[in-house]
């Protein structure tokens, strides 16, 4: 596995990724309606040049993208998927170590999933509070978490 910084050309494979990940891996905390507005069409110029403000990194294995996530200079975890073919193979745990080093911040903050919520849990992140966030029309549940760094 490589693990490098994002470029523009790699907006049309990430949002497929994104999509495909939703859609196949938070099926079991999601309904349908709910995996449909959360990632439904993206907007690939919104998502590049968020990607190119944050810290964004691209993990790839084979020519594929196997996984990304972004990280803004206040600490704010924004992004992590880790494509559905690649889960558990330790890729979200090399994108998280690397982006919650690259700020020299007090805390990351991020808004997990009820998928991710595990994940986050054993790196150390606390839940701060479960909300009801509203994408597309439609209530999804996810959890603002916080994970403090000792620097």
């Amino acid at each position: 596995m490589e693990i490098r910084e994002y470029r523009e050309c790699d907006i049309q494979e990430i949002t497929e990724l994104f999509f495909n990940t939703v859609h196949g891996v938070c099926s079991k905390d999601y309904t349908q309606e709910q995996l449909n507005a959360w990632a439904g069409p993206v907007n690939a110029d919104q998502w590049n040049r968020v990607f190119l403000e944050h810290y964004t990194l691209v993990a790839s294995e084979n020519g594929t993208i196997a996984g990304f996530g972004d990280i803004d200079h206040t600490g704010y975890l924004d992004h992590l998927f880790v494509h559905k073919d690649y889960q558990g193979q330790g890729i979200a745990t090399a994108l998280c170590d690397s982006l919650e080093t690259q700020f020299l911040v007090h805390a990351i903050t991020t808004h997990a999933s009820i998928t991710a919520k595990p994940f986050f849990e054993a790196r150390g992140y606390r839940v701060v509070k479960e909300q009801q966030v509203m994408r597309n029309g439609v209530v999804l549940t996810n959890y603002v978490m916080e994970k403090l760094l000792k620097r």
